[in-house]
Protein backbone atom coordinates (compact mmCIF):
# COMPACT_ATOMS: atom_id res chain seq x y z
CA UNK A 1 0.00 0.00 0.00
CA UNK A 2 1.53 3.26 -0.90
CA UNK A 3 2.19 6.37 0.88
CA UNK A 4 -0.09 9.41 1.22
CA UNK A 5 1.29 12.39 -0.62
CA UNK A 6 1.73 15.20 1.75
CA UNK A 7 -0.95 18.30 0.68
CA UNK A 8 0.61 20.48 -1.59
CA UNK A 9 2.38 23.94 -0.77
CA UNK A 10 -0.04 26.76 -0.37
CA UNK A 11 -3.46 25.00 0.34
CA UNK A 12 -5.41 24.67 3.73
CA UNK A 13 -7.46 22.09 4.83
CA UNK A 14 -9.88 22.61 7.63
CA UNK A 15 -12.86 20.57 9.27
CA UNK A 16 -13.55 23.11 11.75
CA UNK A 17 -16.89 24.24 9.76
CA UNK A 18 -18.00 20.81 9.09
CA UNK A 19 -17.16 19.44 5.69
CA UNK A 20 -13.67 19.86 4.64
CA UNK A 21 -12.96 22.88 3.10
CA UNK A 22 -10.06 23.93 0.72
CA UNK A 23 -8.73 27.62 0.37
CA UNK A 24 -5.82 28.89 -1.87
CA UNK A 25 -3.43 30.65 0.61
CA UNK A 26 -2.01 33.81 -0.42
CA UNK A 27 1.12 35.53 0.40
CA UNK A 28 -0.94 38.50 2.15
CA UNK A 29 -1.87 35.40 4.64
CA UNK A 30 1.73 35.09 5.80
CA UNK A 31 3.00 38.57 5.61
CA UNK A 32 4.79 39.96 7.92
CA UNK A 33 3.93 42.35 11.15
CA UNK A 34 5.89 45.63 9.81
CA UNK A 35 4.52 48.91 9.44
CA UNK A 36 1.49 51.01 10.59
CA UNK A 37 -1.09 48.71 8.76
CA UNK A 38 -2.25 45.80 8.63
CA UNK A 39 -4.62 43.67 6.93
CA UNK A 40 -7.90 42.31 8.34
CA UNK A 41 -8.68 38.48 7.46
CA UNK A 42 -12.33 38.88 6.16
CA UNK A 43 -11.97 41.81 4.79
CA UNK A 44 -8.55 41.76 3.12
CA UNK A 45 -8.28 45.91 4.17
CA UNK A 46 -5.63 47.13 5.18
CA UNK A 47 -6.29 49.55 8.08
CA UNK A 48 -3.80 51.31 11.00
CA UNK A 49 -3.66 49.00 13.63
CA UNK A 50 -5.53 51.30 16.40
CA UNK A 51 -8.64 50.41 14.46
CA UNK A 52 -8.31 46.96 14.67
CA UNK A 53 -7.71 43.71 16.85
CA UNK A 54 -4.48 41.60 17.31
CA UNK A 55 -5.19 37.65 17.72
CA UNK A 56 -2.80 34.73 18.66
CA UNK A 57 -3.45 30.97 18.60
CA UNK A 58 -2.96 29.68 21.77
CA UNK A 59 -1.40 26.04 22.79
CA UNK A 60 -4.73 24.35 22.25
CA UNK A 61 -5.31 26.15 19.23
CA UNK A 62 -7.38 28.58 20.67
CA UNK A 63 -7.90 32.03 19.52
CA UNK A 64 -6.57 34.18 22.12
CA UNK A 65 -7.58 38.02 21.41
CA UNK A 66 -4.54 40.34 22.67
CA UNK A 67 -5.50 43.51 22.76
CA UNK A 68 -2.41 45.07 23.82
CA UNK A 69 -0.88 43.40 20.81
CA UNK A 70 2.27 41.96 23.41
CA UNK A 71 1.94 38.23 23.17
CA UNK A 72 4.21 36.27 21.44
CA UNK A 73 3.74 34.26 17.94
CA UNK A 74 2.30 35.34 15.18
CA UNK A 75 -0.62 37.73 14.69
CA UNK A 76 -3.76 37.54 13.24
CA UNK A 77 -5.72 40.97 12.86
CA UNK A 78 -9.34 41.73 12.52
CA UNK A 79 -11.09 44.53 11.68
CA UNK A 80 -12.45 46.47 14.73
CA UNK A 81 -16.23 46.21 13.73
CA UNK A 82 -19.50 44.59 14.41
CA UNK A 83 -20.06 43.97 11.01
CA UNK A 84 -16.68 41.82 10.88
CA UNK A 85 -17.47 40.09 14.04
CA UNK A 86 -20.94 39.48 14.01
CA UNK A 87 -21.36 35.80 15.55
CA UNK A 88 -24.28 33.62 16.35
CA UNK A 89 -24.54 34.62 19.86
CA UNK A 90 -25.55 38.52 19.23
CA UNK A 91 -28.39 37.42 17.08
CA UNK A 92 -32.08 36.93 18.23
CA UNK A 93 -33.37 33.60 18.61
CA UNK A 94 -35.44 33.34 15.37
CA UNK A 95 -34.65 30.58 13.02
CA UNK A 96 -33.53 32.90 10.31
CA UNK A 97 -31.71 34.97 12.29
CA UNK A 98 -29.88 31.61 13.96
CA UNK A 99 -29.06 30.55 10.48
CA UNK A 100 -27.25 33.74 9.65
CA UNK A 101 -25.42 33.70 12.89
CA UNK A 102 -24.66 29.92 12.29
CA UNK A 103 -23.33 30.75 8.45
CA UNK A 104 -21.06 34.29 10.29
CA UNK A 105 -19.69 31.92 12.73
CA UNK A 106 -18.19 29.45 10.21
CA UNK A 107 -17.17 31.80 8.01
CA UNK A 108 -15.51 33.50 11.22
CA UNK A 109 -13.71 30.19 11.92
CA UNK A 110 -12.91 29.71 8.45
CA UNK A 111 -10.67 32.71 8.10
CA UNK A 112 -8.84 32.56 11.01
CA UNK A 113 -8.48 28.80 10.13
CA UNK A 114 -6.78 29.96 7.27
CA UNK A 115 -4.48 32.90 8.63
CA UNK A 116 -3.55 30.23 11.28
CA UNK A 117 -2.52 27.80 8.51
CA UNK A 118 -4.35 24.93 10.66
CA UNK A 119 -7.73 23.98 12.50
CA UNK A 120 -9.03 26.60 15.56
CA UNK A 121 -10.94 27.06 18.61
CA UNK A 122 -12.95 30.19 17.97
CA UNK A 123 -15.51 30.76 21.44
CA UNK A 124 -18.93 31.85 19.67
CA UNK A 125 -19.46 34.31 22.21
CA UNK A 126 -16.02 36.25 20.96
CA UNK A 127 -17.64 39.70 19.93
CA UNK A 128 -19.36 39.50 23.81
CA UNK A 129 -15.86 38.71 25.30
CA UNK A 130 -13.96 41.73 23.33
CA UNK A 131 -16.52 44.15 24.42
CA UNK A 132 -15.84 43.48 27.83
CA UNK A 133 -12.44 43.33 28.01
CA UNK A 134 -12.50 46.38 26.15
CA UNK A 135 -14.54 48.30 28.76
CA UNK A 136 -12.12 46.86 31.75
CA UNK A 137 -9.33 48.37 29.53
CA UNK A 138 -10.89 51.56 29.10
CA UNK A 139 -11.83 51.84 33.31
CA UNK A 140 -7.94 50.55 34.11
CA UNK A 141 -6.44 53.48 31.51
CA UNK A 142 -9.13 55.85 33.31
CA UNK A 143 -8.01 54.87 36.54
CA UNK A 144 -4.53 55.35 35.65
CA UNK A 145 -5.20 58.82 34.34
CA UNK A 146 -7.13 59.61 37.46
CA UNK A 147 -4.42 58.49 40.05
CA UNK A 148 -2.14 60.45 38.02
CA UNK A 149 -4.08 63.97 37.89
CA UNK A 150 -5.15 64.09 34.52
CA UNK A 151 -8.71 62.89 34.97
CA UNK A 152 -11.01 65.44 36.82
CA UNK A 153 -14.96 64.32 37.37
CA UNK A 154 -17.63 66.63 38.24
CA UNK A 155 -19.39 69.24 36.30
CA UNK A 156 -17.58 72.03 37.57
CA UNK A 157 -14.08 70.79 38.17
CA UNK A 158 -14.50 69.27 34.95
CA UNK A 159 -15.27 72.31 33.03
CA UNK A 160 -12.83 74.21 35.09
CA UNK A 161 -9.73 72.42 34.00
CA UNK A 162 -11.19 72.65 30.29
CA UNK A 163 -10.90 75.81 30.66
CA UNK A 164 -6.74 75.62 31.03
CA UNK A 165 -6.70 74.62 27.40
CA UNK A 166 -4.53 71.41 28.97
CA UNK A 167 -7.60 69.10 29.01
CA UNK A 168 -9.11 68.77 25.40
CA UNK A 169 -10.92 64.80 26.33
CA UNK A 170 -13.95 64.52 27.26
CA UNK A 171 -15.60 61.19 28.95
CA UNK A 172 -19.99 61.80 29.07
CA UNK A 173 -21.92 59.06 30.70
CA UNK A 174 -23.50 57.13 27.61
CA UNK A 175 -26.58 57.50 29.99
CA UNK A 176 -26.32 60.65 31.17
CA UNK A 177 -28.69 63.32 30.59
CA UNK A 178 -28.51 64.50 26.61
CA UNK A 179 -29.01 68.37 27.75
CA UNK A 180 -26.99 67.97 30.70
CA UNK A 181 -23.97 66.59 28.24
CA UNK A 182 -24.38 69.27 26.18
CA UNK A 183 -24.86 72.20 28.33
CA UNK A 184 -21.59 70.92 30.09
CA UNK A 185 -19.77 71.02 26.23
CA UNK A 186 -21.91 74.48 25.87
CA UNK A 187 -18.92 78.14 25.46
CA UNK A 188 -16.05 75.21 24.27
CA UNK A 189 -14.53 75.00 20.97
CA UNK A 190 -14.67 72.21 18.45
CA UNK A 191 -11.14 70.71 19.19
CA UNK A 192 -12.77 68.61 22.25
CA UNK A 193 -12.42 65.29 21.49
CA UNK A 194 -15.96 63.70 23.64
CA UNK A 195 -16.56 59.57 23.76
CA UNK A 196 -19.21 57.84 25.69
CA UNK A 197 -17.80 54.40 26.55
CA UNK A 198 -19.32 53.98 29.45
CA UNK A 199 -22.47 54.36 31.45
CA UNK A 200 -22.41 57.08 34.42
CA UNK A 201 -21.98 54.13 37.19
CA UNK A 202 -19.48 52.01 35.31
CA UNK A 203 -17.19 55.80 35.02
CA UNK A 204 -18.64 56.64 39.06
CA UNK A 205 -16.50 53.35 39.92
CA UNK A 206 -13.44 54.60 38.73
CA UNK A 207 -13.95 57.87 40.72
CA UNK A 208 -15.66 56.31 43.93
CA UNK A 209 -18.43 57.38 43.52
CA UNK A 210 -22.04 56.17 42.51
CA UNK A 211 -22.63 58.11 39.71
CA UNK A 212 -20.54 59.73 37.01
CA UNK A 213 -21.59 62.21 33.67
CA UNK A 214 -18.56 64.15 32.70
CA UNK A 215 -14.56 63.61 33.02
CA UNK A 216 -12.03 65.94 31.65
CA UNK A 217 -8.46 63.74 30.67
CA UNK A 218 -5.40 65.85 30.32
CA UNK A 219 -3.75 65.55 26.89
CA UNK A 220 -1.21 62.66 26.47
CA UNK A 221 -0.99 59.03 25.58
CA UNK A 222 -3.63 58.08 28.80
CA UNK A 223 -6.13 60.39 26.77
CA UNK A 224 -5.04 59.18 22.94
CA UNK A 225 -4.87 55.56 24.68
CA UNK A 226 -8.91 56.25 25.99
CA UNK A 227 -9.65 57.53 22.69
CA UNK A 228 -8.59 54.49 20.66
CA UNK A 229 -10.20 51.89 23.14
CA UNK A 230 -13.53 53.74 22.59
CA UNK A 231 -13.50 53.81 19.09
CA UNK A 232 -12.39 50.08 19.17
CA UNK A 233 -15.77 49.34 21.52
CA UNK A 234 -17.74 51.54 19.35
CA UNK A 235 -17.19 49.65 16.10
CA UNK A 236 -17.89 46.13 17.59
CA UNK A 237 -20.87 47.46 19.36
CA UNK A 238 -22.14 49.70 16.17
CA UNK A 239 -20.34 47.89 13.23
CA UNK A 240 -18.06 50.89 12.64
CA UNK A 241 -14.29 50.55 12.41
CA UNK A 242 -14.08 53.83 13.72
CA UNK A 243 -11.08 54.64 16.06
CA UNK A 244 -11.33 58.75 16.94
CA UNK A 245 -14.37 60.08 18.87
CA UNK A 246 -15.91 63.46 18.15
CA UNK A 247 -14.45 65.71 15.15
CA UNK A 248 -15.74 68.89 17.85
CA UNK A 249 -17.88 69.74 21.08
CA UNK A 250 -20.13 72.04 18.92
CA UNK A 251 -20.82 69.16 16.11
CA UNK A 252 -21.81 66.41 18.80
CA UNK A 253 -20.19 63.79 16.96
CA UNK A 254 -19.25 61.49 19.48
CA UNK A 255 -18.29 58.05 19.72
CA UNK A 256 -21.77 56.28 20.55
CA UNK A 257 -20.43 53.24 22.85
CA UNK A 258 -22.76 52.43 25.40
CA UNK A 259 -21.96 50.38 28.43
CA UNK A 260 -24.65 47.37 29.08
CA UNK A 261 -24.82 46.14 32.06
CA UNK A 262 -22.66 42.84 32.91
CA UNK A 263 -19.58 43.90 30.56
CA UNK A 264 -18.39 46.02 33.16
CA UNK A 265 -16.03 43.85 34.23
Amino acid sequence: MGKHSPPRPGRLVTTETGPAVTEDLTEDDAEPETGPLRRCIVTRERLPKERMIRFVVGPDRQIVPDLAARLPGRGIWLSASGDVLSLASSLDDGQENKKQGDTNQRHLVRAFARAARGSVSVPPDLSERLQAALVRRIGDCLGLARRAGQAVAGYEKAREVLRTGKFRLVLQASDGSEAERSRFLSGFGPDLTVIEPLSGEALGRVFGRDYVVHVAVATGKLAESLVVEAGRLAGLRNGSARALGSTGATGRETVPVNDVAGANG
